[in-house]
């Protein structure tokens, strides 16, 4: 295990409580379990979990007296596993580039710094493992939760749902301008088009003093990289006693990313009311729950209908999903935008389930696949740390686009949101590969 520091160098190395149990898995033996772990990042790379080694199951391990030597984290001791292991599967995973048998060996599968690098000794007594190799997971549950809601996250995660609310706060830097804050991304470092969304329903809101964003609107112009801060650029189009019309304008380095607009309303009484019932679908603890890699984010999915498969079975192009934040601060406009965060997940996905052979895992390897826009209408105040049903059903494929017509109900089936959907899904000329940066 080497590090791509070079000697000498700041180390950069951060690292932090684990707040839930973790667990390591060699096929199906538990190799390692605790509440003590520790998240170990450095720059430009994916999260690392060390386990106390106390917590680690060093009797079903071999040492083959293997040294390792690592110019930032100092050097240790590796272990080895008998035999092998099935492959731990990423979400988005190629089937045609799995190799083999689908199996791993146990070679030099387990590290330990013992003599760690000056300013390091916190390493000592941990140790890790080769996260493709070894599966490792998170329970994702607290304290005095409803056992009900623990669910089961492979690591390394994106992150925690705090770090995701960050990332949609944006912050004020000017006259109706906003910033985002980044979180590195070692892996694909694509903004998704309804994170662009999310952020620009807060800007409005922040900017217009809490008016309720009824409806919004994104063009998604080209690519934005995740590893630059986004810059929210609002114009007022229209401002009145009751409503507000904004235009945005995204950017990153001066170059735009995307834009649309945002009506704000300070909302009324009834005069009249009424909206389309919710369709009859299994509630969210009798739906299958589906590993988006966020901790304290619950996701599930009815009839276990979301799949990356290309060979999954064919079904109707409609999908349900259930999810829920553990904790949002009370703040009306992060609601919102956590709301909108998830209008671009799942439609395509929805489209491509109606089609054998075909399925979002050939997206950006065979297929071009995107959000192009997204149109979005509020119709209640959002409590994204309660349970949202979002019900997609896409309704037109064709000509290299697909259209999803969606909306989004409270748990008691309150209609509170609805949205559509336009996206990219074309195939590519024979030979040529896309890859997460050149596919939209």
């Amino acid at each position: 295990m080497t590090s791509a520091a070079e000697p000498g160098a700041e180390s950069g190395v951060e690292h932090s409580p684990c707040p839930y149990r973790a667990r390591a898995w060699w096929g199906d033996r538990l190799v390692a379990e605790s509440v003590a772990a520790v998240r170990v990042r450095e720059p430009g790379q994916a999260p690392t979990l060390y386990f106390p080694r106390a917590d680690v199951r060093l009797d079903l391990f071999q040492d083959d007296g293997h040294r390792v030597a690592c110019p930032v984290k100092g050097s240790g001791e590796l272990w080895t596993l008998d035999g092998k292991a099935p492959a731990p599967i990423a979400e988005w995973h190629a089937p045609e580039e799995d190799a083999g048998d689908g199996l791993v060996e146990g070679r030099d599968v387990l590290w330990s710094f013992t003599e760690p690098a000056p300013g390091l000794d916190w390493l000592a007594g941990l140790a890790a493992f080769d996260h493709d190799r070894v599966r490792v997971e998170l329970v994702d549950t607290v304290a005095g939760e409803d056992p009900r809601d623990a669910t089961i996250k492979r690591f390394p995660t994106w992150g925690d749902a705090a770090d995701l609310i960050d990332i949609m706060d944006v912050r004020a830097a000017g006259e109706g301008r906003y910033v985002s804050v980044i979180r590195p991304s070692p892996g694909r470092a694509v903004v998704e088009a309804s994170q662009i969304l999310g952020q620009a329903v807060v800007a409005a809101m922040r900017h217009t003093g809490g008016r309720r964003v009824v409806s919004a609107h994104l063009v998604v112009y080209r690519v934005a990289d995740a590893n630059l801060p986004l810059e929210f650029e609002l114009a007022e189009l229209s401002s009145g006693r009751t409503f507000s019309t904004l235009g945005v304008q995204v950017s990153q380095e001066g170059k735009r990313r995307a834009g649309g607009t945002l009506f704000l309303d300070v909302t009324a009484p009834d005069i009249v009311r009424h909206e389309a019932p919710a369709p009859p679908c299994a509630g969210p603890y009798d739906s299958e729950p589906y590993d988006m890699s966020v901790t304290a984010r619950d996701v599930r999915m009815v009839d276990a209908a979301y799949s990356n498969d290309s060979a999954a079975p064919v079904g109707p192009p409609v999908i349900d999903t259930w999810i829920r934040f553990r904790e949002v601060p009370a703040d009306s406009a992060l609601h919102a935008g956590l709301l909108a965060q998830f209008t671009g997940h799942i439609s395509i996905a929805a489209a491509l389930r109606a089609h054998a052979g075909i399925g979002q895992d050939q997206a950006h390897r065979t297929l071009s696949m995107g959000i192009n826009a997204i149109a979005l209408s509020l119709h209640a105040e959002i409590r994204a740390d309660r349970w949202m049903r979002y019900h997609h059903h896409s309704t037109f494929a064709g000509d290299g686009m697909t259209h999803s017509e969606c909306r989004v109900y409270a748990e008691d089936g309150a209609l509170v949101a609805s949205f559509s959907v336009d996206a990219t899904a074309r195939g590519i000329a024979a030979g040529r590969r896309l890859d997460d940066r050149t596919a939209i």
